[in-house]
């Protein structure tokens, strides 16, 4: 039965029924047909949801829909323009370095590309670089955003595993730093190979002490937060609240910027996009308990660890498995259906899963630039108004620094559990 509610769900997700109903209607058949009561349907929703680090979610998107109503981005971005705009590639670079700012905040990839995005796009065309380049760094910089703190792929992640979400969230900080320093040197390249503009000459102190007064009180968040949890002050969900205050605060009282439409537009937002990410919580819940009555999960365990049990060999097998599930299903998704299949025997055979959830949310984040179901893909051709042929050709030579940082994620255990080490 188990096999049959999996197939039944991959027969409906190909023939195009949304990603919910071909969850739900296979798990509620097999509650039908096994004759189970009804309010079971319900009990296993409400406790998928009785979840105190999901609270986080809602709470860090609000924050990033706050700062593009208030105009935060835009001081983010004018900051990041002004430091490092003479560096070779020049609002290329700018692109990069703001999504890691702005990713510090906002904790989604689509978050940055819808927000940010939309600015660095119209800024980078502006002075002269083509839309379909503009289009392809704000995609792949956009990877930052779920693996450096906030971070609410991995606080599912740590949600569906009980792994400490404080342990993952401070185990992205170098990876992002590694894939950021990655991309930087893959745009100054192509920049000296193409000529791209940049700034004409590298900003005096007092201007960089322009830009940077008017960023400062929203560059102070991230650290607060990280800090925060590093220094045991709080848990994750307790720092997406301090954190939201913080910026309400600030919006209110130092930039002056933030209105009753401002806050409601935010709410409103941020109301849909959780609703969207709870309900696929909700059926992969139940979904999720299906499999684990029928023993998909110890059937799955034994058939893997016959193929190998290095753990080297099971996070390349992991790689491959989770990199094919971000080309067609988002990240929510494919860490709610297919991490409680595939951890276990690897965290049985020594993987740790902390090391294992970075992996994992880096290759499904990697999926929203592939092909045929790129999240990232539809929305950058919507936000530049190009074609998917022109965005795929341009993002080619992102591909390499992004498989780069894969590869050091992988083989670099250390490099990854070196800051969560610090905290056992």
């Amino acid at each position: 039965m188990g096999l049959a509610v999996i197939a039944a769900f991959l027969v409906l997700f190909v023939a195009g029924f949304p990603v919910v109903y071909a969850i739900l209607i296979p798990s509620i058949a097999y509650v039908l047909i096994d004759g189970l009561p009804l309010g079971l349907l319900a009990q296993r929703v409400t406790y998928a949801l009785d979840s105190f680090p999901l609270v986080a979610v809602p709470l860090f998107i609000f924050v990033g829909n706050l700062m593009n109503s208030a105009g935060i981005t835009d001081r983010i971005f004018r900051f990041a323009d002004t430091l490092v705009g003479r560096a070779p590639g020049g609002l290329a670079q700018v692109n990069v370095f703001s999504s890691l700012i702005f990713s510090g905040m906002s904790g989604a990839a689509l978050a940055d590309v819808g927000g940010l995005g939309r600015i660095e796009i119209a800024a980078m065309r502006k002075r002269g670089f083509s839309a379909p380049f503009s289009a392809a760094v704000t995609g792949a910089s956009a990877v930052v955003g779920p693996i450096f703190p906030p971070s609410i792929p991995l606080i599912v992640y740590g949600s569906v595993t009980s792994v400490s979400i404080v342990q993952l969230l401070i185990a992205g900080i170098v990876p992002a730093l590694v894939c950021v320093a990655l991309l930087m040197a893959t745009v100054a390249v192509l920049s000296y190979r193409h000529r791209m503009p940049r700034a004409e000459r590298w900003p005096m102190p007092g201007e960089v002490l322009r830009d940077l007064l008017p960023a400062l009180p929203a560059l102070i968040a991230p650290i607060l937060m990280i800090a925060g949890m590093l220094a045991g002050l709080f848990t994750p969900t307790e720092a997406a609240a301090v954190t939201a205050v913080y910026v309400m605060v600030i919006s209110a009282l130092f930039y002056r910027d933030l209105t009753w439409p401002h806050l409601w537009q935010a709410i409103i937002v941020t109301v849909r996009s959780t609703s969207a990410i709870l309900i696929i919580v909700a059926a992969a819940a139940l979904f999720g308990w299906i499999l684990a009555v029928e023993q998909v999960p110890q059937d799955f365990s034994r058939w893997i660890l016959q193929f190998s049990k290095d753990p080297v060999v099971l996070l390349l097998i992991a790689n491959l498995l989770f990199f094919i599930a971000g080309m067609f299903l988002d990240s929510t998704t494919a860490t709610l259906l297919v991490v409680p299949v595939i951890a276990p025997p690897l965290v049985l055979a020594g993987v740790d899963p902390v090391h294992l959830g970075i992996v994992v949310i880096f290759n499904l984040m990697f999926g929203l630039l592939t092909p045929p179901m790129g999240l990232s893909l539809f929305l950058l051709t919507n936000i530049a108004g190009i074609s998917l042929r022109q965005l795929l050709r341009a993002l080619l030579p992102f591909y390499l620094p992004l498989l780069a940082t894969l590869a050091v994620i992988t083989f670099a255990e250390r490099l990854v559990l070196w800051l969560p080490s610090l905290l056992r």
